[in-house]
């Protein structure tokens, strides 16, 4: 049994404690899942038939790696047989098997979370409810909270404390609703996530026979990460293992950070309740991070009140203390991080790969991700989406571009219906074929719609009343800066609102989304308010980030800065580690703060960042930083002040040499619009009806121009598809400027 000499002596201890209850308390970094892997290898070759071992983990990935460790370790391929894989796996196999006992055939479809939307939808119209206050992502969340908790749409019904909640919040009809699709899909033999979990513990609760075969079958069973299990998980859980009692579960109460998704603590804090003979490892010797770090996070987490005590420390090199760095603004804050991984990237001989830049909520990735463009460090969004390429973000961004140039077809299909206002698909069809037809652009066919297409009268006129705010809109550009005019475009087109009303946690993310892009525009208009050759109006800032984004993110290259928010990241782990935004109110959340519980929640989520680390920690904030279009001035998170001032190195940006300092200055501008003297955009701005730009298909290398703003200048070069072209252009009087033509207000002269 050599590999029981891998194992250090808790870990053996914990590996040959077979019999019984067991809680293995893994701190950080402690060799959790090779400790899991092996009790199973050492169960095996104590004689243990693998088909009577299941293991529950939380992620196919997680599962799939324990396999390979076990067959690896044993020399066979006896380690498949176990039943191991997610909660919803492991009990869809069940499910399918016993399926007839509750009434549905073995081939019963896995509805996944878009067919759940769709099937919400239509039974929100046939009860002819409002689409706005019974939104189904927040319908979808209230059901699968309900099933979480063992509650059928029967028992919601009849629960007087939700119904009054229903009622308090306008929304009397839940009930109704989970009732109604609960029947479609029982009567589509249909079942969602959630209903894998609900249906088996119905199944065990109702048929006795059935949870004996599986209680006889299952002798061990473990369980991974038990302090994100919820209540549906664990009372599973628990019933397999009533018969032999032979049960493992491991996690750190110090890494619970999935409340909001039904987390709930107490499996783990309250699991001797239950299971009065555990016995109780605790792994703490960590061999991922530095001495300065490990000590960092204990700091952090000896603060909550609610946990197990644990001392958890490492043989690894003491390495650097915790650098916290002080920015003025977020800008600036994104400017130090991409110039710290530059340089320390040429000092140390690192890759991209070994850094991550972790952050409390998505939309902070939007300064940070400008910064890195802008030292062409490439990166990725890890679990999500590029801050520009979001839906929320591309419809407001269509709309501005939309308003500055009516005729750009794309922006106009993809707002001519968002917010939805009874232009449909088959409209669209129409307009697109009278477009093709007449050669003409789609904003000329509908500016004439009544004579272009056979379309009924309501239609007609709910576009008229598009065309009229859209030429309102354009009507400003000329003297209403970038955020103001975005800002009211945001509002009067019902967009704010269509996000505002949506409750759940995807609809307040997408909400904070726009919020930060609103503040990005904020932000731009004062930068370039301080430099009167700096255009603060709307073209001017869609070119800017039009050639931001346009810059190809490669996300095939292996070697990118990981993004990605504090929960993303759990499990995972990197060399160099940056935790940004630590101010009161945003980490911890605002919403955190009037509750020890969700507060204490939100320090181990900074726990769990700090110990993502392995060579350096580096904690940022910003004094000030735009929300809600207004410049806030922010308080430096509680939760640096939790550390062991022993244990860290405070840095401001003055710290730093000269030519660092110079760079993050240039950095933070926020424009791409060199800062040399040029011609005054503000002041010189000539109308666009005295200029009239010609059409640039034609353009090439070599032409001479006028630009509106720069005066005369000459084609260096052209480059980009059709709808994307770029062009440098070098202006005797402001030097050269690189223009997304479809922008660009340009004349040629030859």
């Amino acid at each position: 049994m050599s590999y029981l000499n891998e194992l250090n002596e808790v870990q053996r201890a914990s590996v040959e404690a077979t019999e019984g209850a067991s809680m293995i308390l893994a701190g950080a970094g402690s060799g959790k899942t090779r400790v899991l892997t092996y009790r199973i290898v050492h169960l095996i070759h104590s004689g243990v038939d693998a088909h009577r071992i299941m293991s529950l983990t939380f992620t196919n990935k997680a599962a799939k790696e324990m396999k390979a460790r076990i067959t690896s370790a044993l020399g066979s391929s006896e380690g498949m047989n176990v039943w191991m894989g997610t909660f919803h796996s492991i009990f869809a196999k069940i499910l399918r098997i016993e399926a007839e006992k509750i009434g549905y055939p073995s081939n019963f479809t896995i509805y996944d979370s878009d067919d759940s939307l769709s099937l919400i939808r239509s039974i929100v119209k046939e009860f002819n409810l409002d689409d706005k206050v019974y939104k189904a992502s927040l319908v979808f969340n209230r059901i699968s909270s309900a099933k979480n908790n063992l509650l059928s749409a029967e028992e919601y019904n009849r629960n007087s404390t939700i119904q009054s909640e229903d009622l308090q919040s306008k929304k009397p009809h839940l009930g109704k609703i989970y009732n109604a699709y609960a029947l479609r899909c029982f009567r589509s033999g249909a079942m969602d996530f959630d209903d894998l979990l609900y249906k088996t513990n119905i199944l065990f609760r109702d048929f006795t026979d059935v949870l004996a075969k599986y209680q006889n079958r299952f002798k061990y069973i473990l369980v991974d990460e038990f302090q994100d299990t919820n209540f549906a998980q664990y009372m599973i859980v628990k019933k397999l293992t009533a018969k032999w009692g032979n049960i493992c579960v491991v996690g750190d109460d110090a890494q619970s950070i999935y409340a909001f998704r039904g987390a709930n603590i107490q499996n783990i804090l309250n699991f001797k309740k239950d299971f009065p003979n555990t016995q109780t490892f605790k792994l703490e010797q960590n061999y991922r991070s530095t001495k300065h770090i490990v000590s960092a996070a204990n700091s952090v987490i000896e603060k909550n009140k609610n946990q197990f005590k644990k001392d958890v420390w490492t043989d690894n090199d003491s390495g650097e203390k915790v650098a916290v760095f002080k920015a003025s603004t977020d800008n600036e804050e994104g400017a130090i991080i991409a110039e710290e991984i530059y340089n320390t990237k040429i000092e140390n001989q690192k890759f991209n790969k070994d850094f991550a830049i972790l952050y409390r909520t998505n939309s902070q990735s939007r300064a940070i991700e400008e910064a890195l463009r802008k030292k062409n460090i490439a990166y990725r969004i890890y679990g999500g989406l590029s801050f520009y390429k979001r839906k929320e973000i591309k419809d407001l961004i269509s709309y501005l571009r939309l308003t500055v140039n009516p005729k750009d077809e794309e922006a106009l299909k993809r707002v001519i219906n968002y917010p939805a206002r009874g232009i449909g698909k088959t409209t669209l069809d129409k307009i697109t074929l009278a477009s093709n037809q007449n050669n003409l652009g789609m904003w000329e066919i509908i500016k004439k719609i009544d004579s272009s297409v056979n379309i009924n009268k309501g239609t007609a006129q709910r576009i008229k009343d598009f065309i009229l705010s859209i030429e309102t809109f354009g009507s400003m550009v000329e003297n209403t800066d970038a955020f103001t005019l975005a800002t009211h475009i945001a509002k009067s087109s019902g967009l704010l609102k269509d996000l505002y009303t949506d409750k759940t946690p995807e609809g307040l993310a997408r909400y904070e989304n726009i919020q930060e892009l609103l503040n990005g525009l904020k932000d731009f208009v004062e930068t370039n308010k301080k430099e009167e050759d700096l255009s603060i109006y709307l073209d001017a800032y869609l070119q800017e980030i039009s050639l931001l984004t346009d810059n190809k993110e490669n996300v095939e290259n292996e070697d990118s800065v990981s993004l990605m928010t504090i929960h993303a990241s759990k499990g995972l782990e990197f060399p160099y580690v940056f935790i940004v935004g630590l101010e009161e109110n945003l980490f911890p959340s605002q919403l955190s703060v009037g509750s020890r519980d969700e507060l204490e929640e939100e320090r181990r989520l900074f726990y769990v960042a700090l110990t993502r680390a392995e060579i350096k920690a580096t904690i940022t904030y910003s004094t000030s930083r735009y929300r809600w279009g207004n410049l806030v001035y922010n308080e430096p998170s509680r939760f640096i002040k939790d550390l062991d001032e022993n244990l860290v190195e405070f840095k401001n940006i003055h710290q730093l040499n000269s030519k660092r300092k110079q760079k993050i200055a240039s950095t933070n501008m926020g424009s791409s619009i060199p800062k040399k003297k040029l011609v005054s955009l503000n002041k010189t701005r000539t109308s666009t009806s005295t200029f009239k730009s010609d059409n640039l298909a034609q353009l090439a290398i070599g032409n001479s121009v006028e630009h509106a703003k720069f005066g005369i200048g000459n084609v260096l070069h052209i480059e980009g598809s059709p709808d994307n072209r770029k062009a440098v252009v070098f202006f005797k009087d402001v030097g050269q400027k690189q223009l997304l033509l479809k922008f660009a207000k340009l004349k040629i002269l030859s």
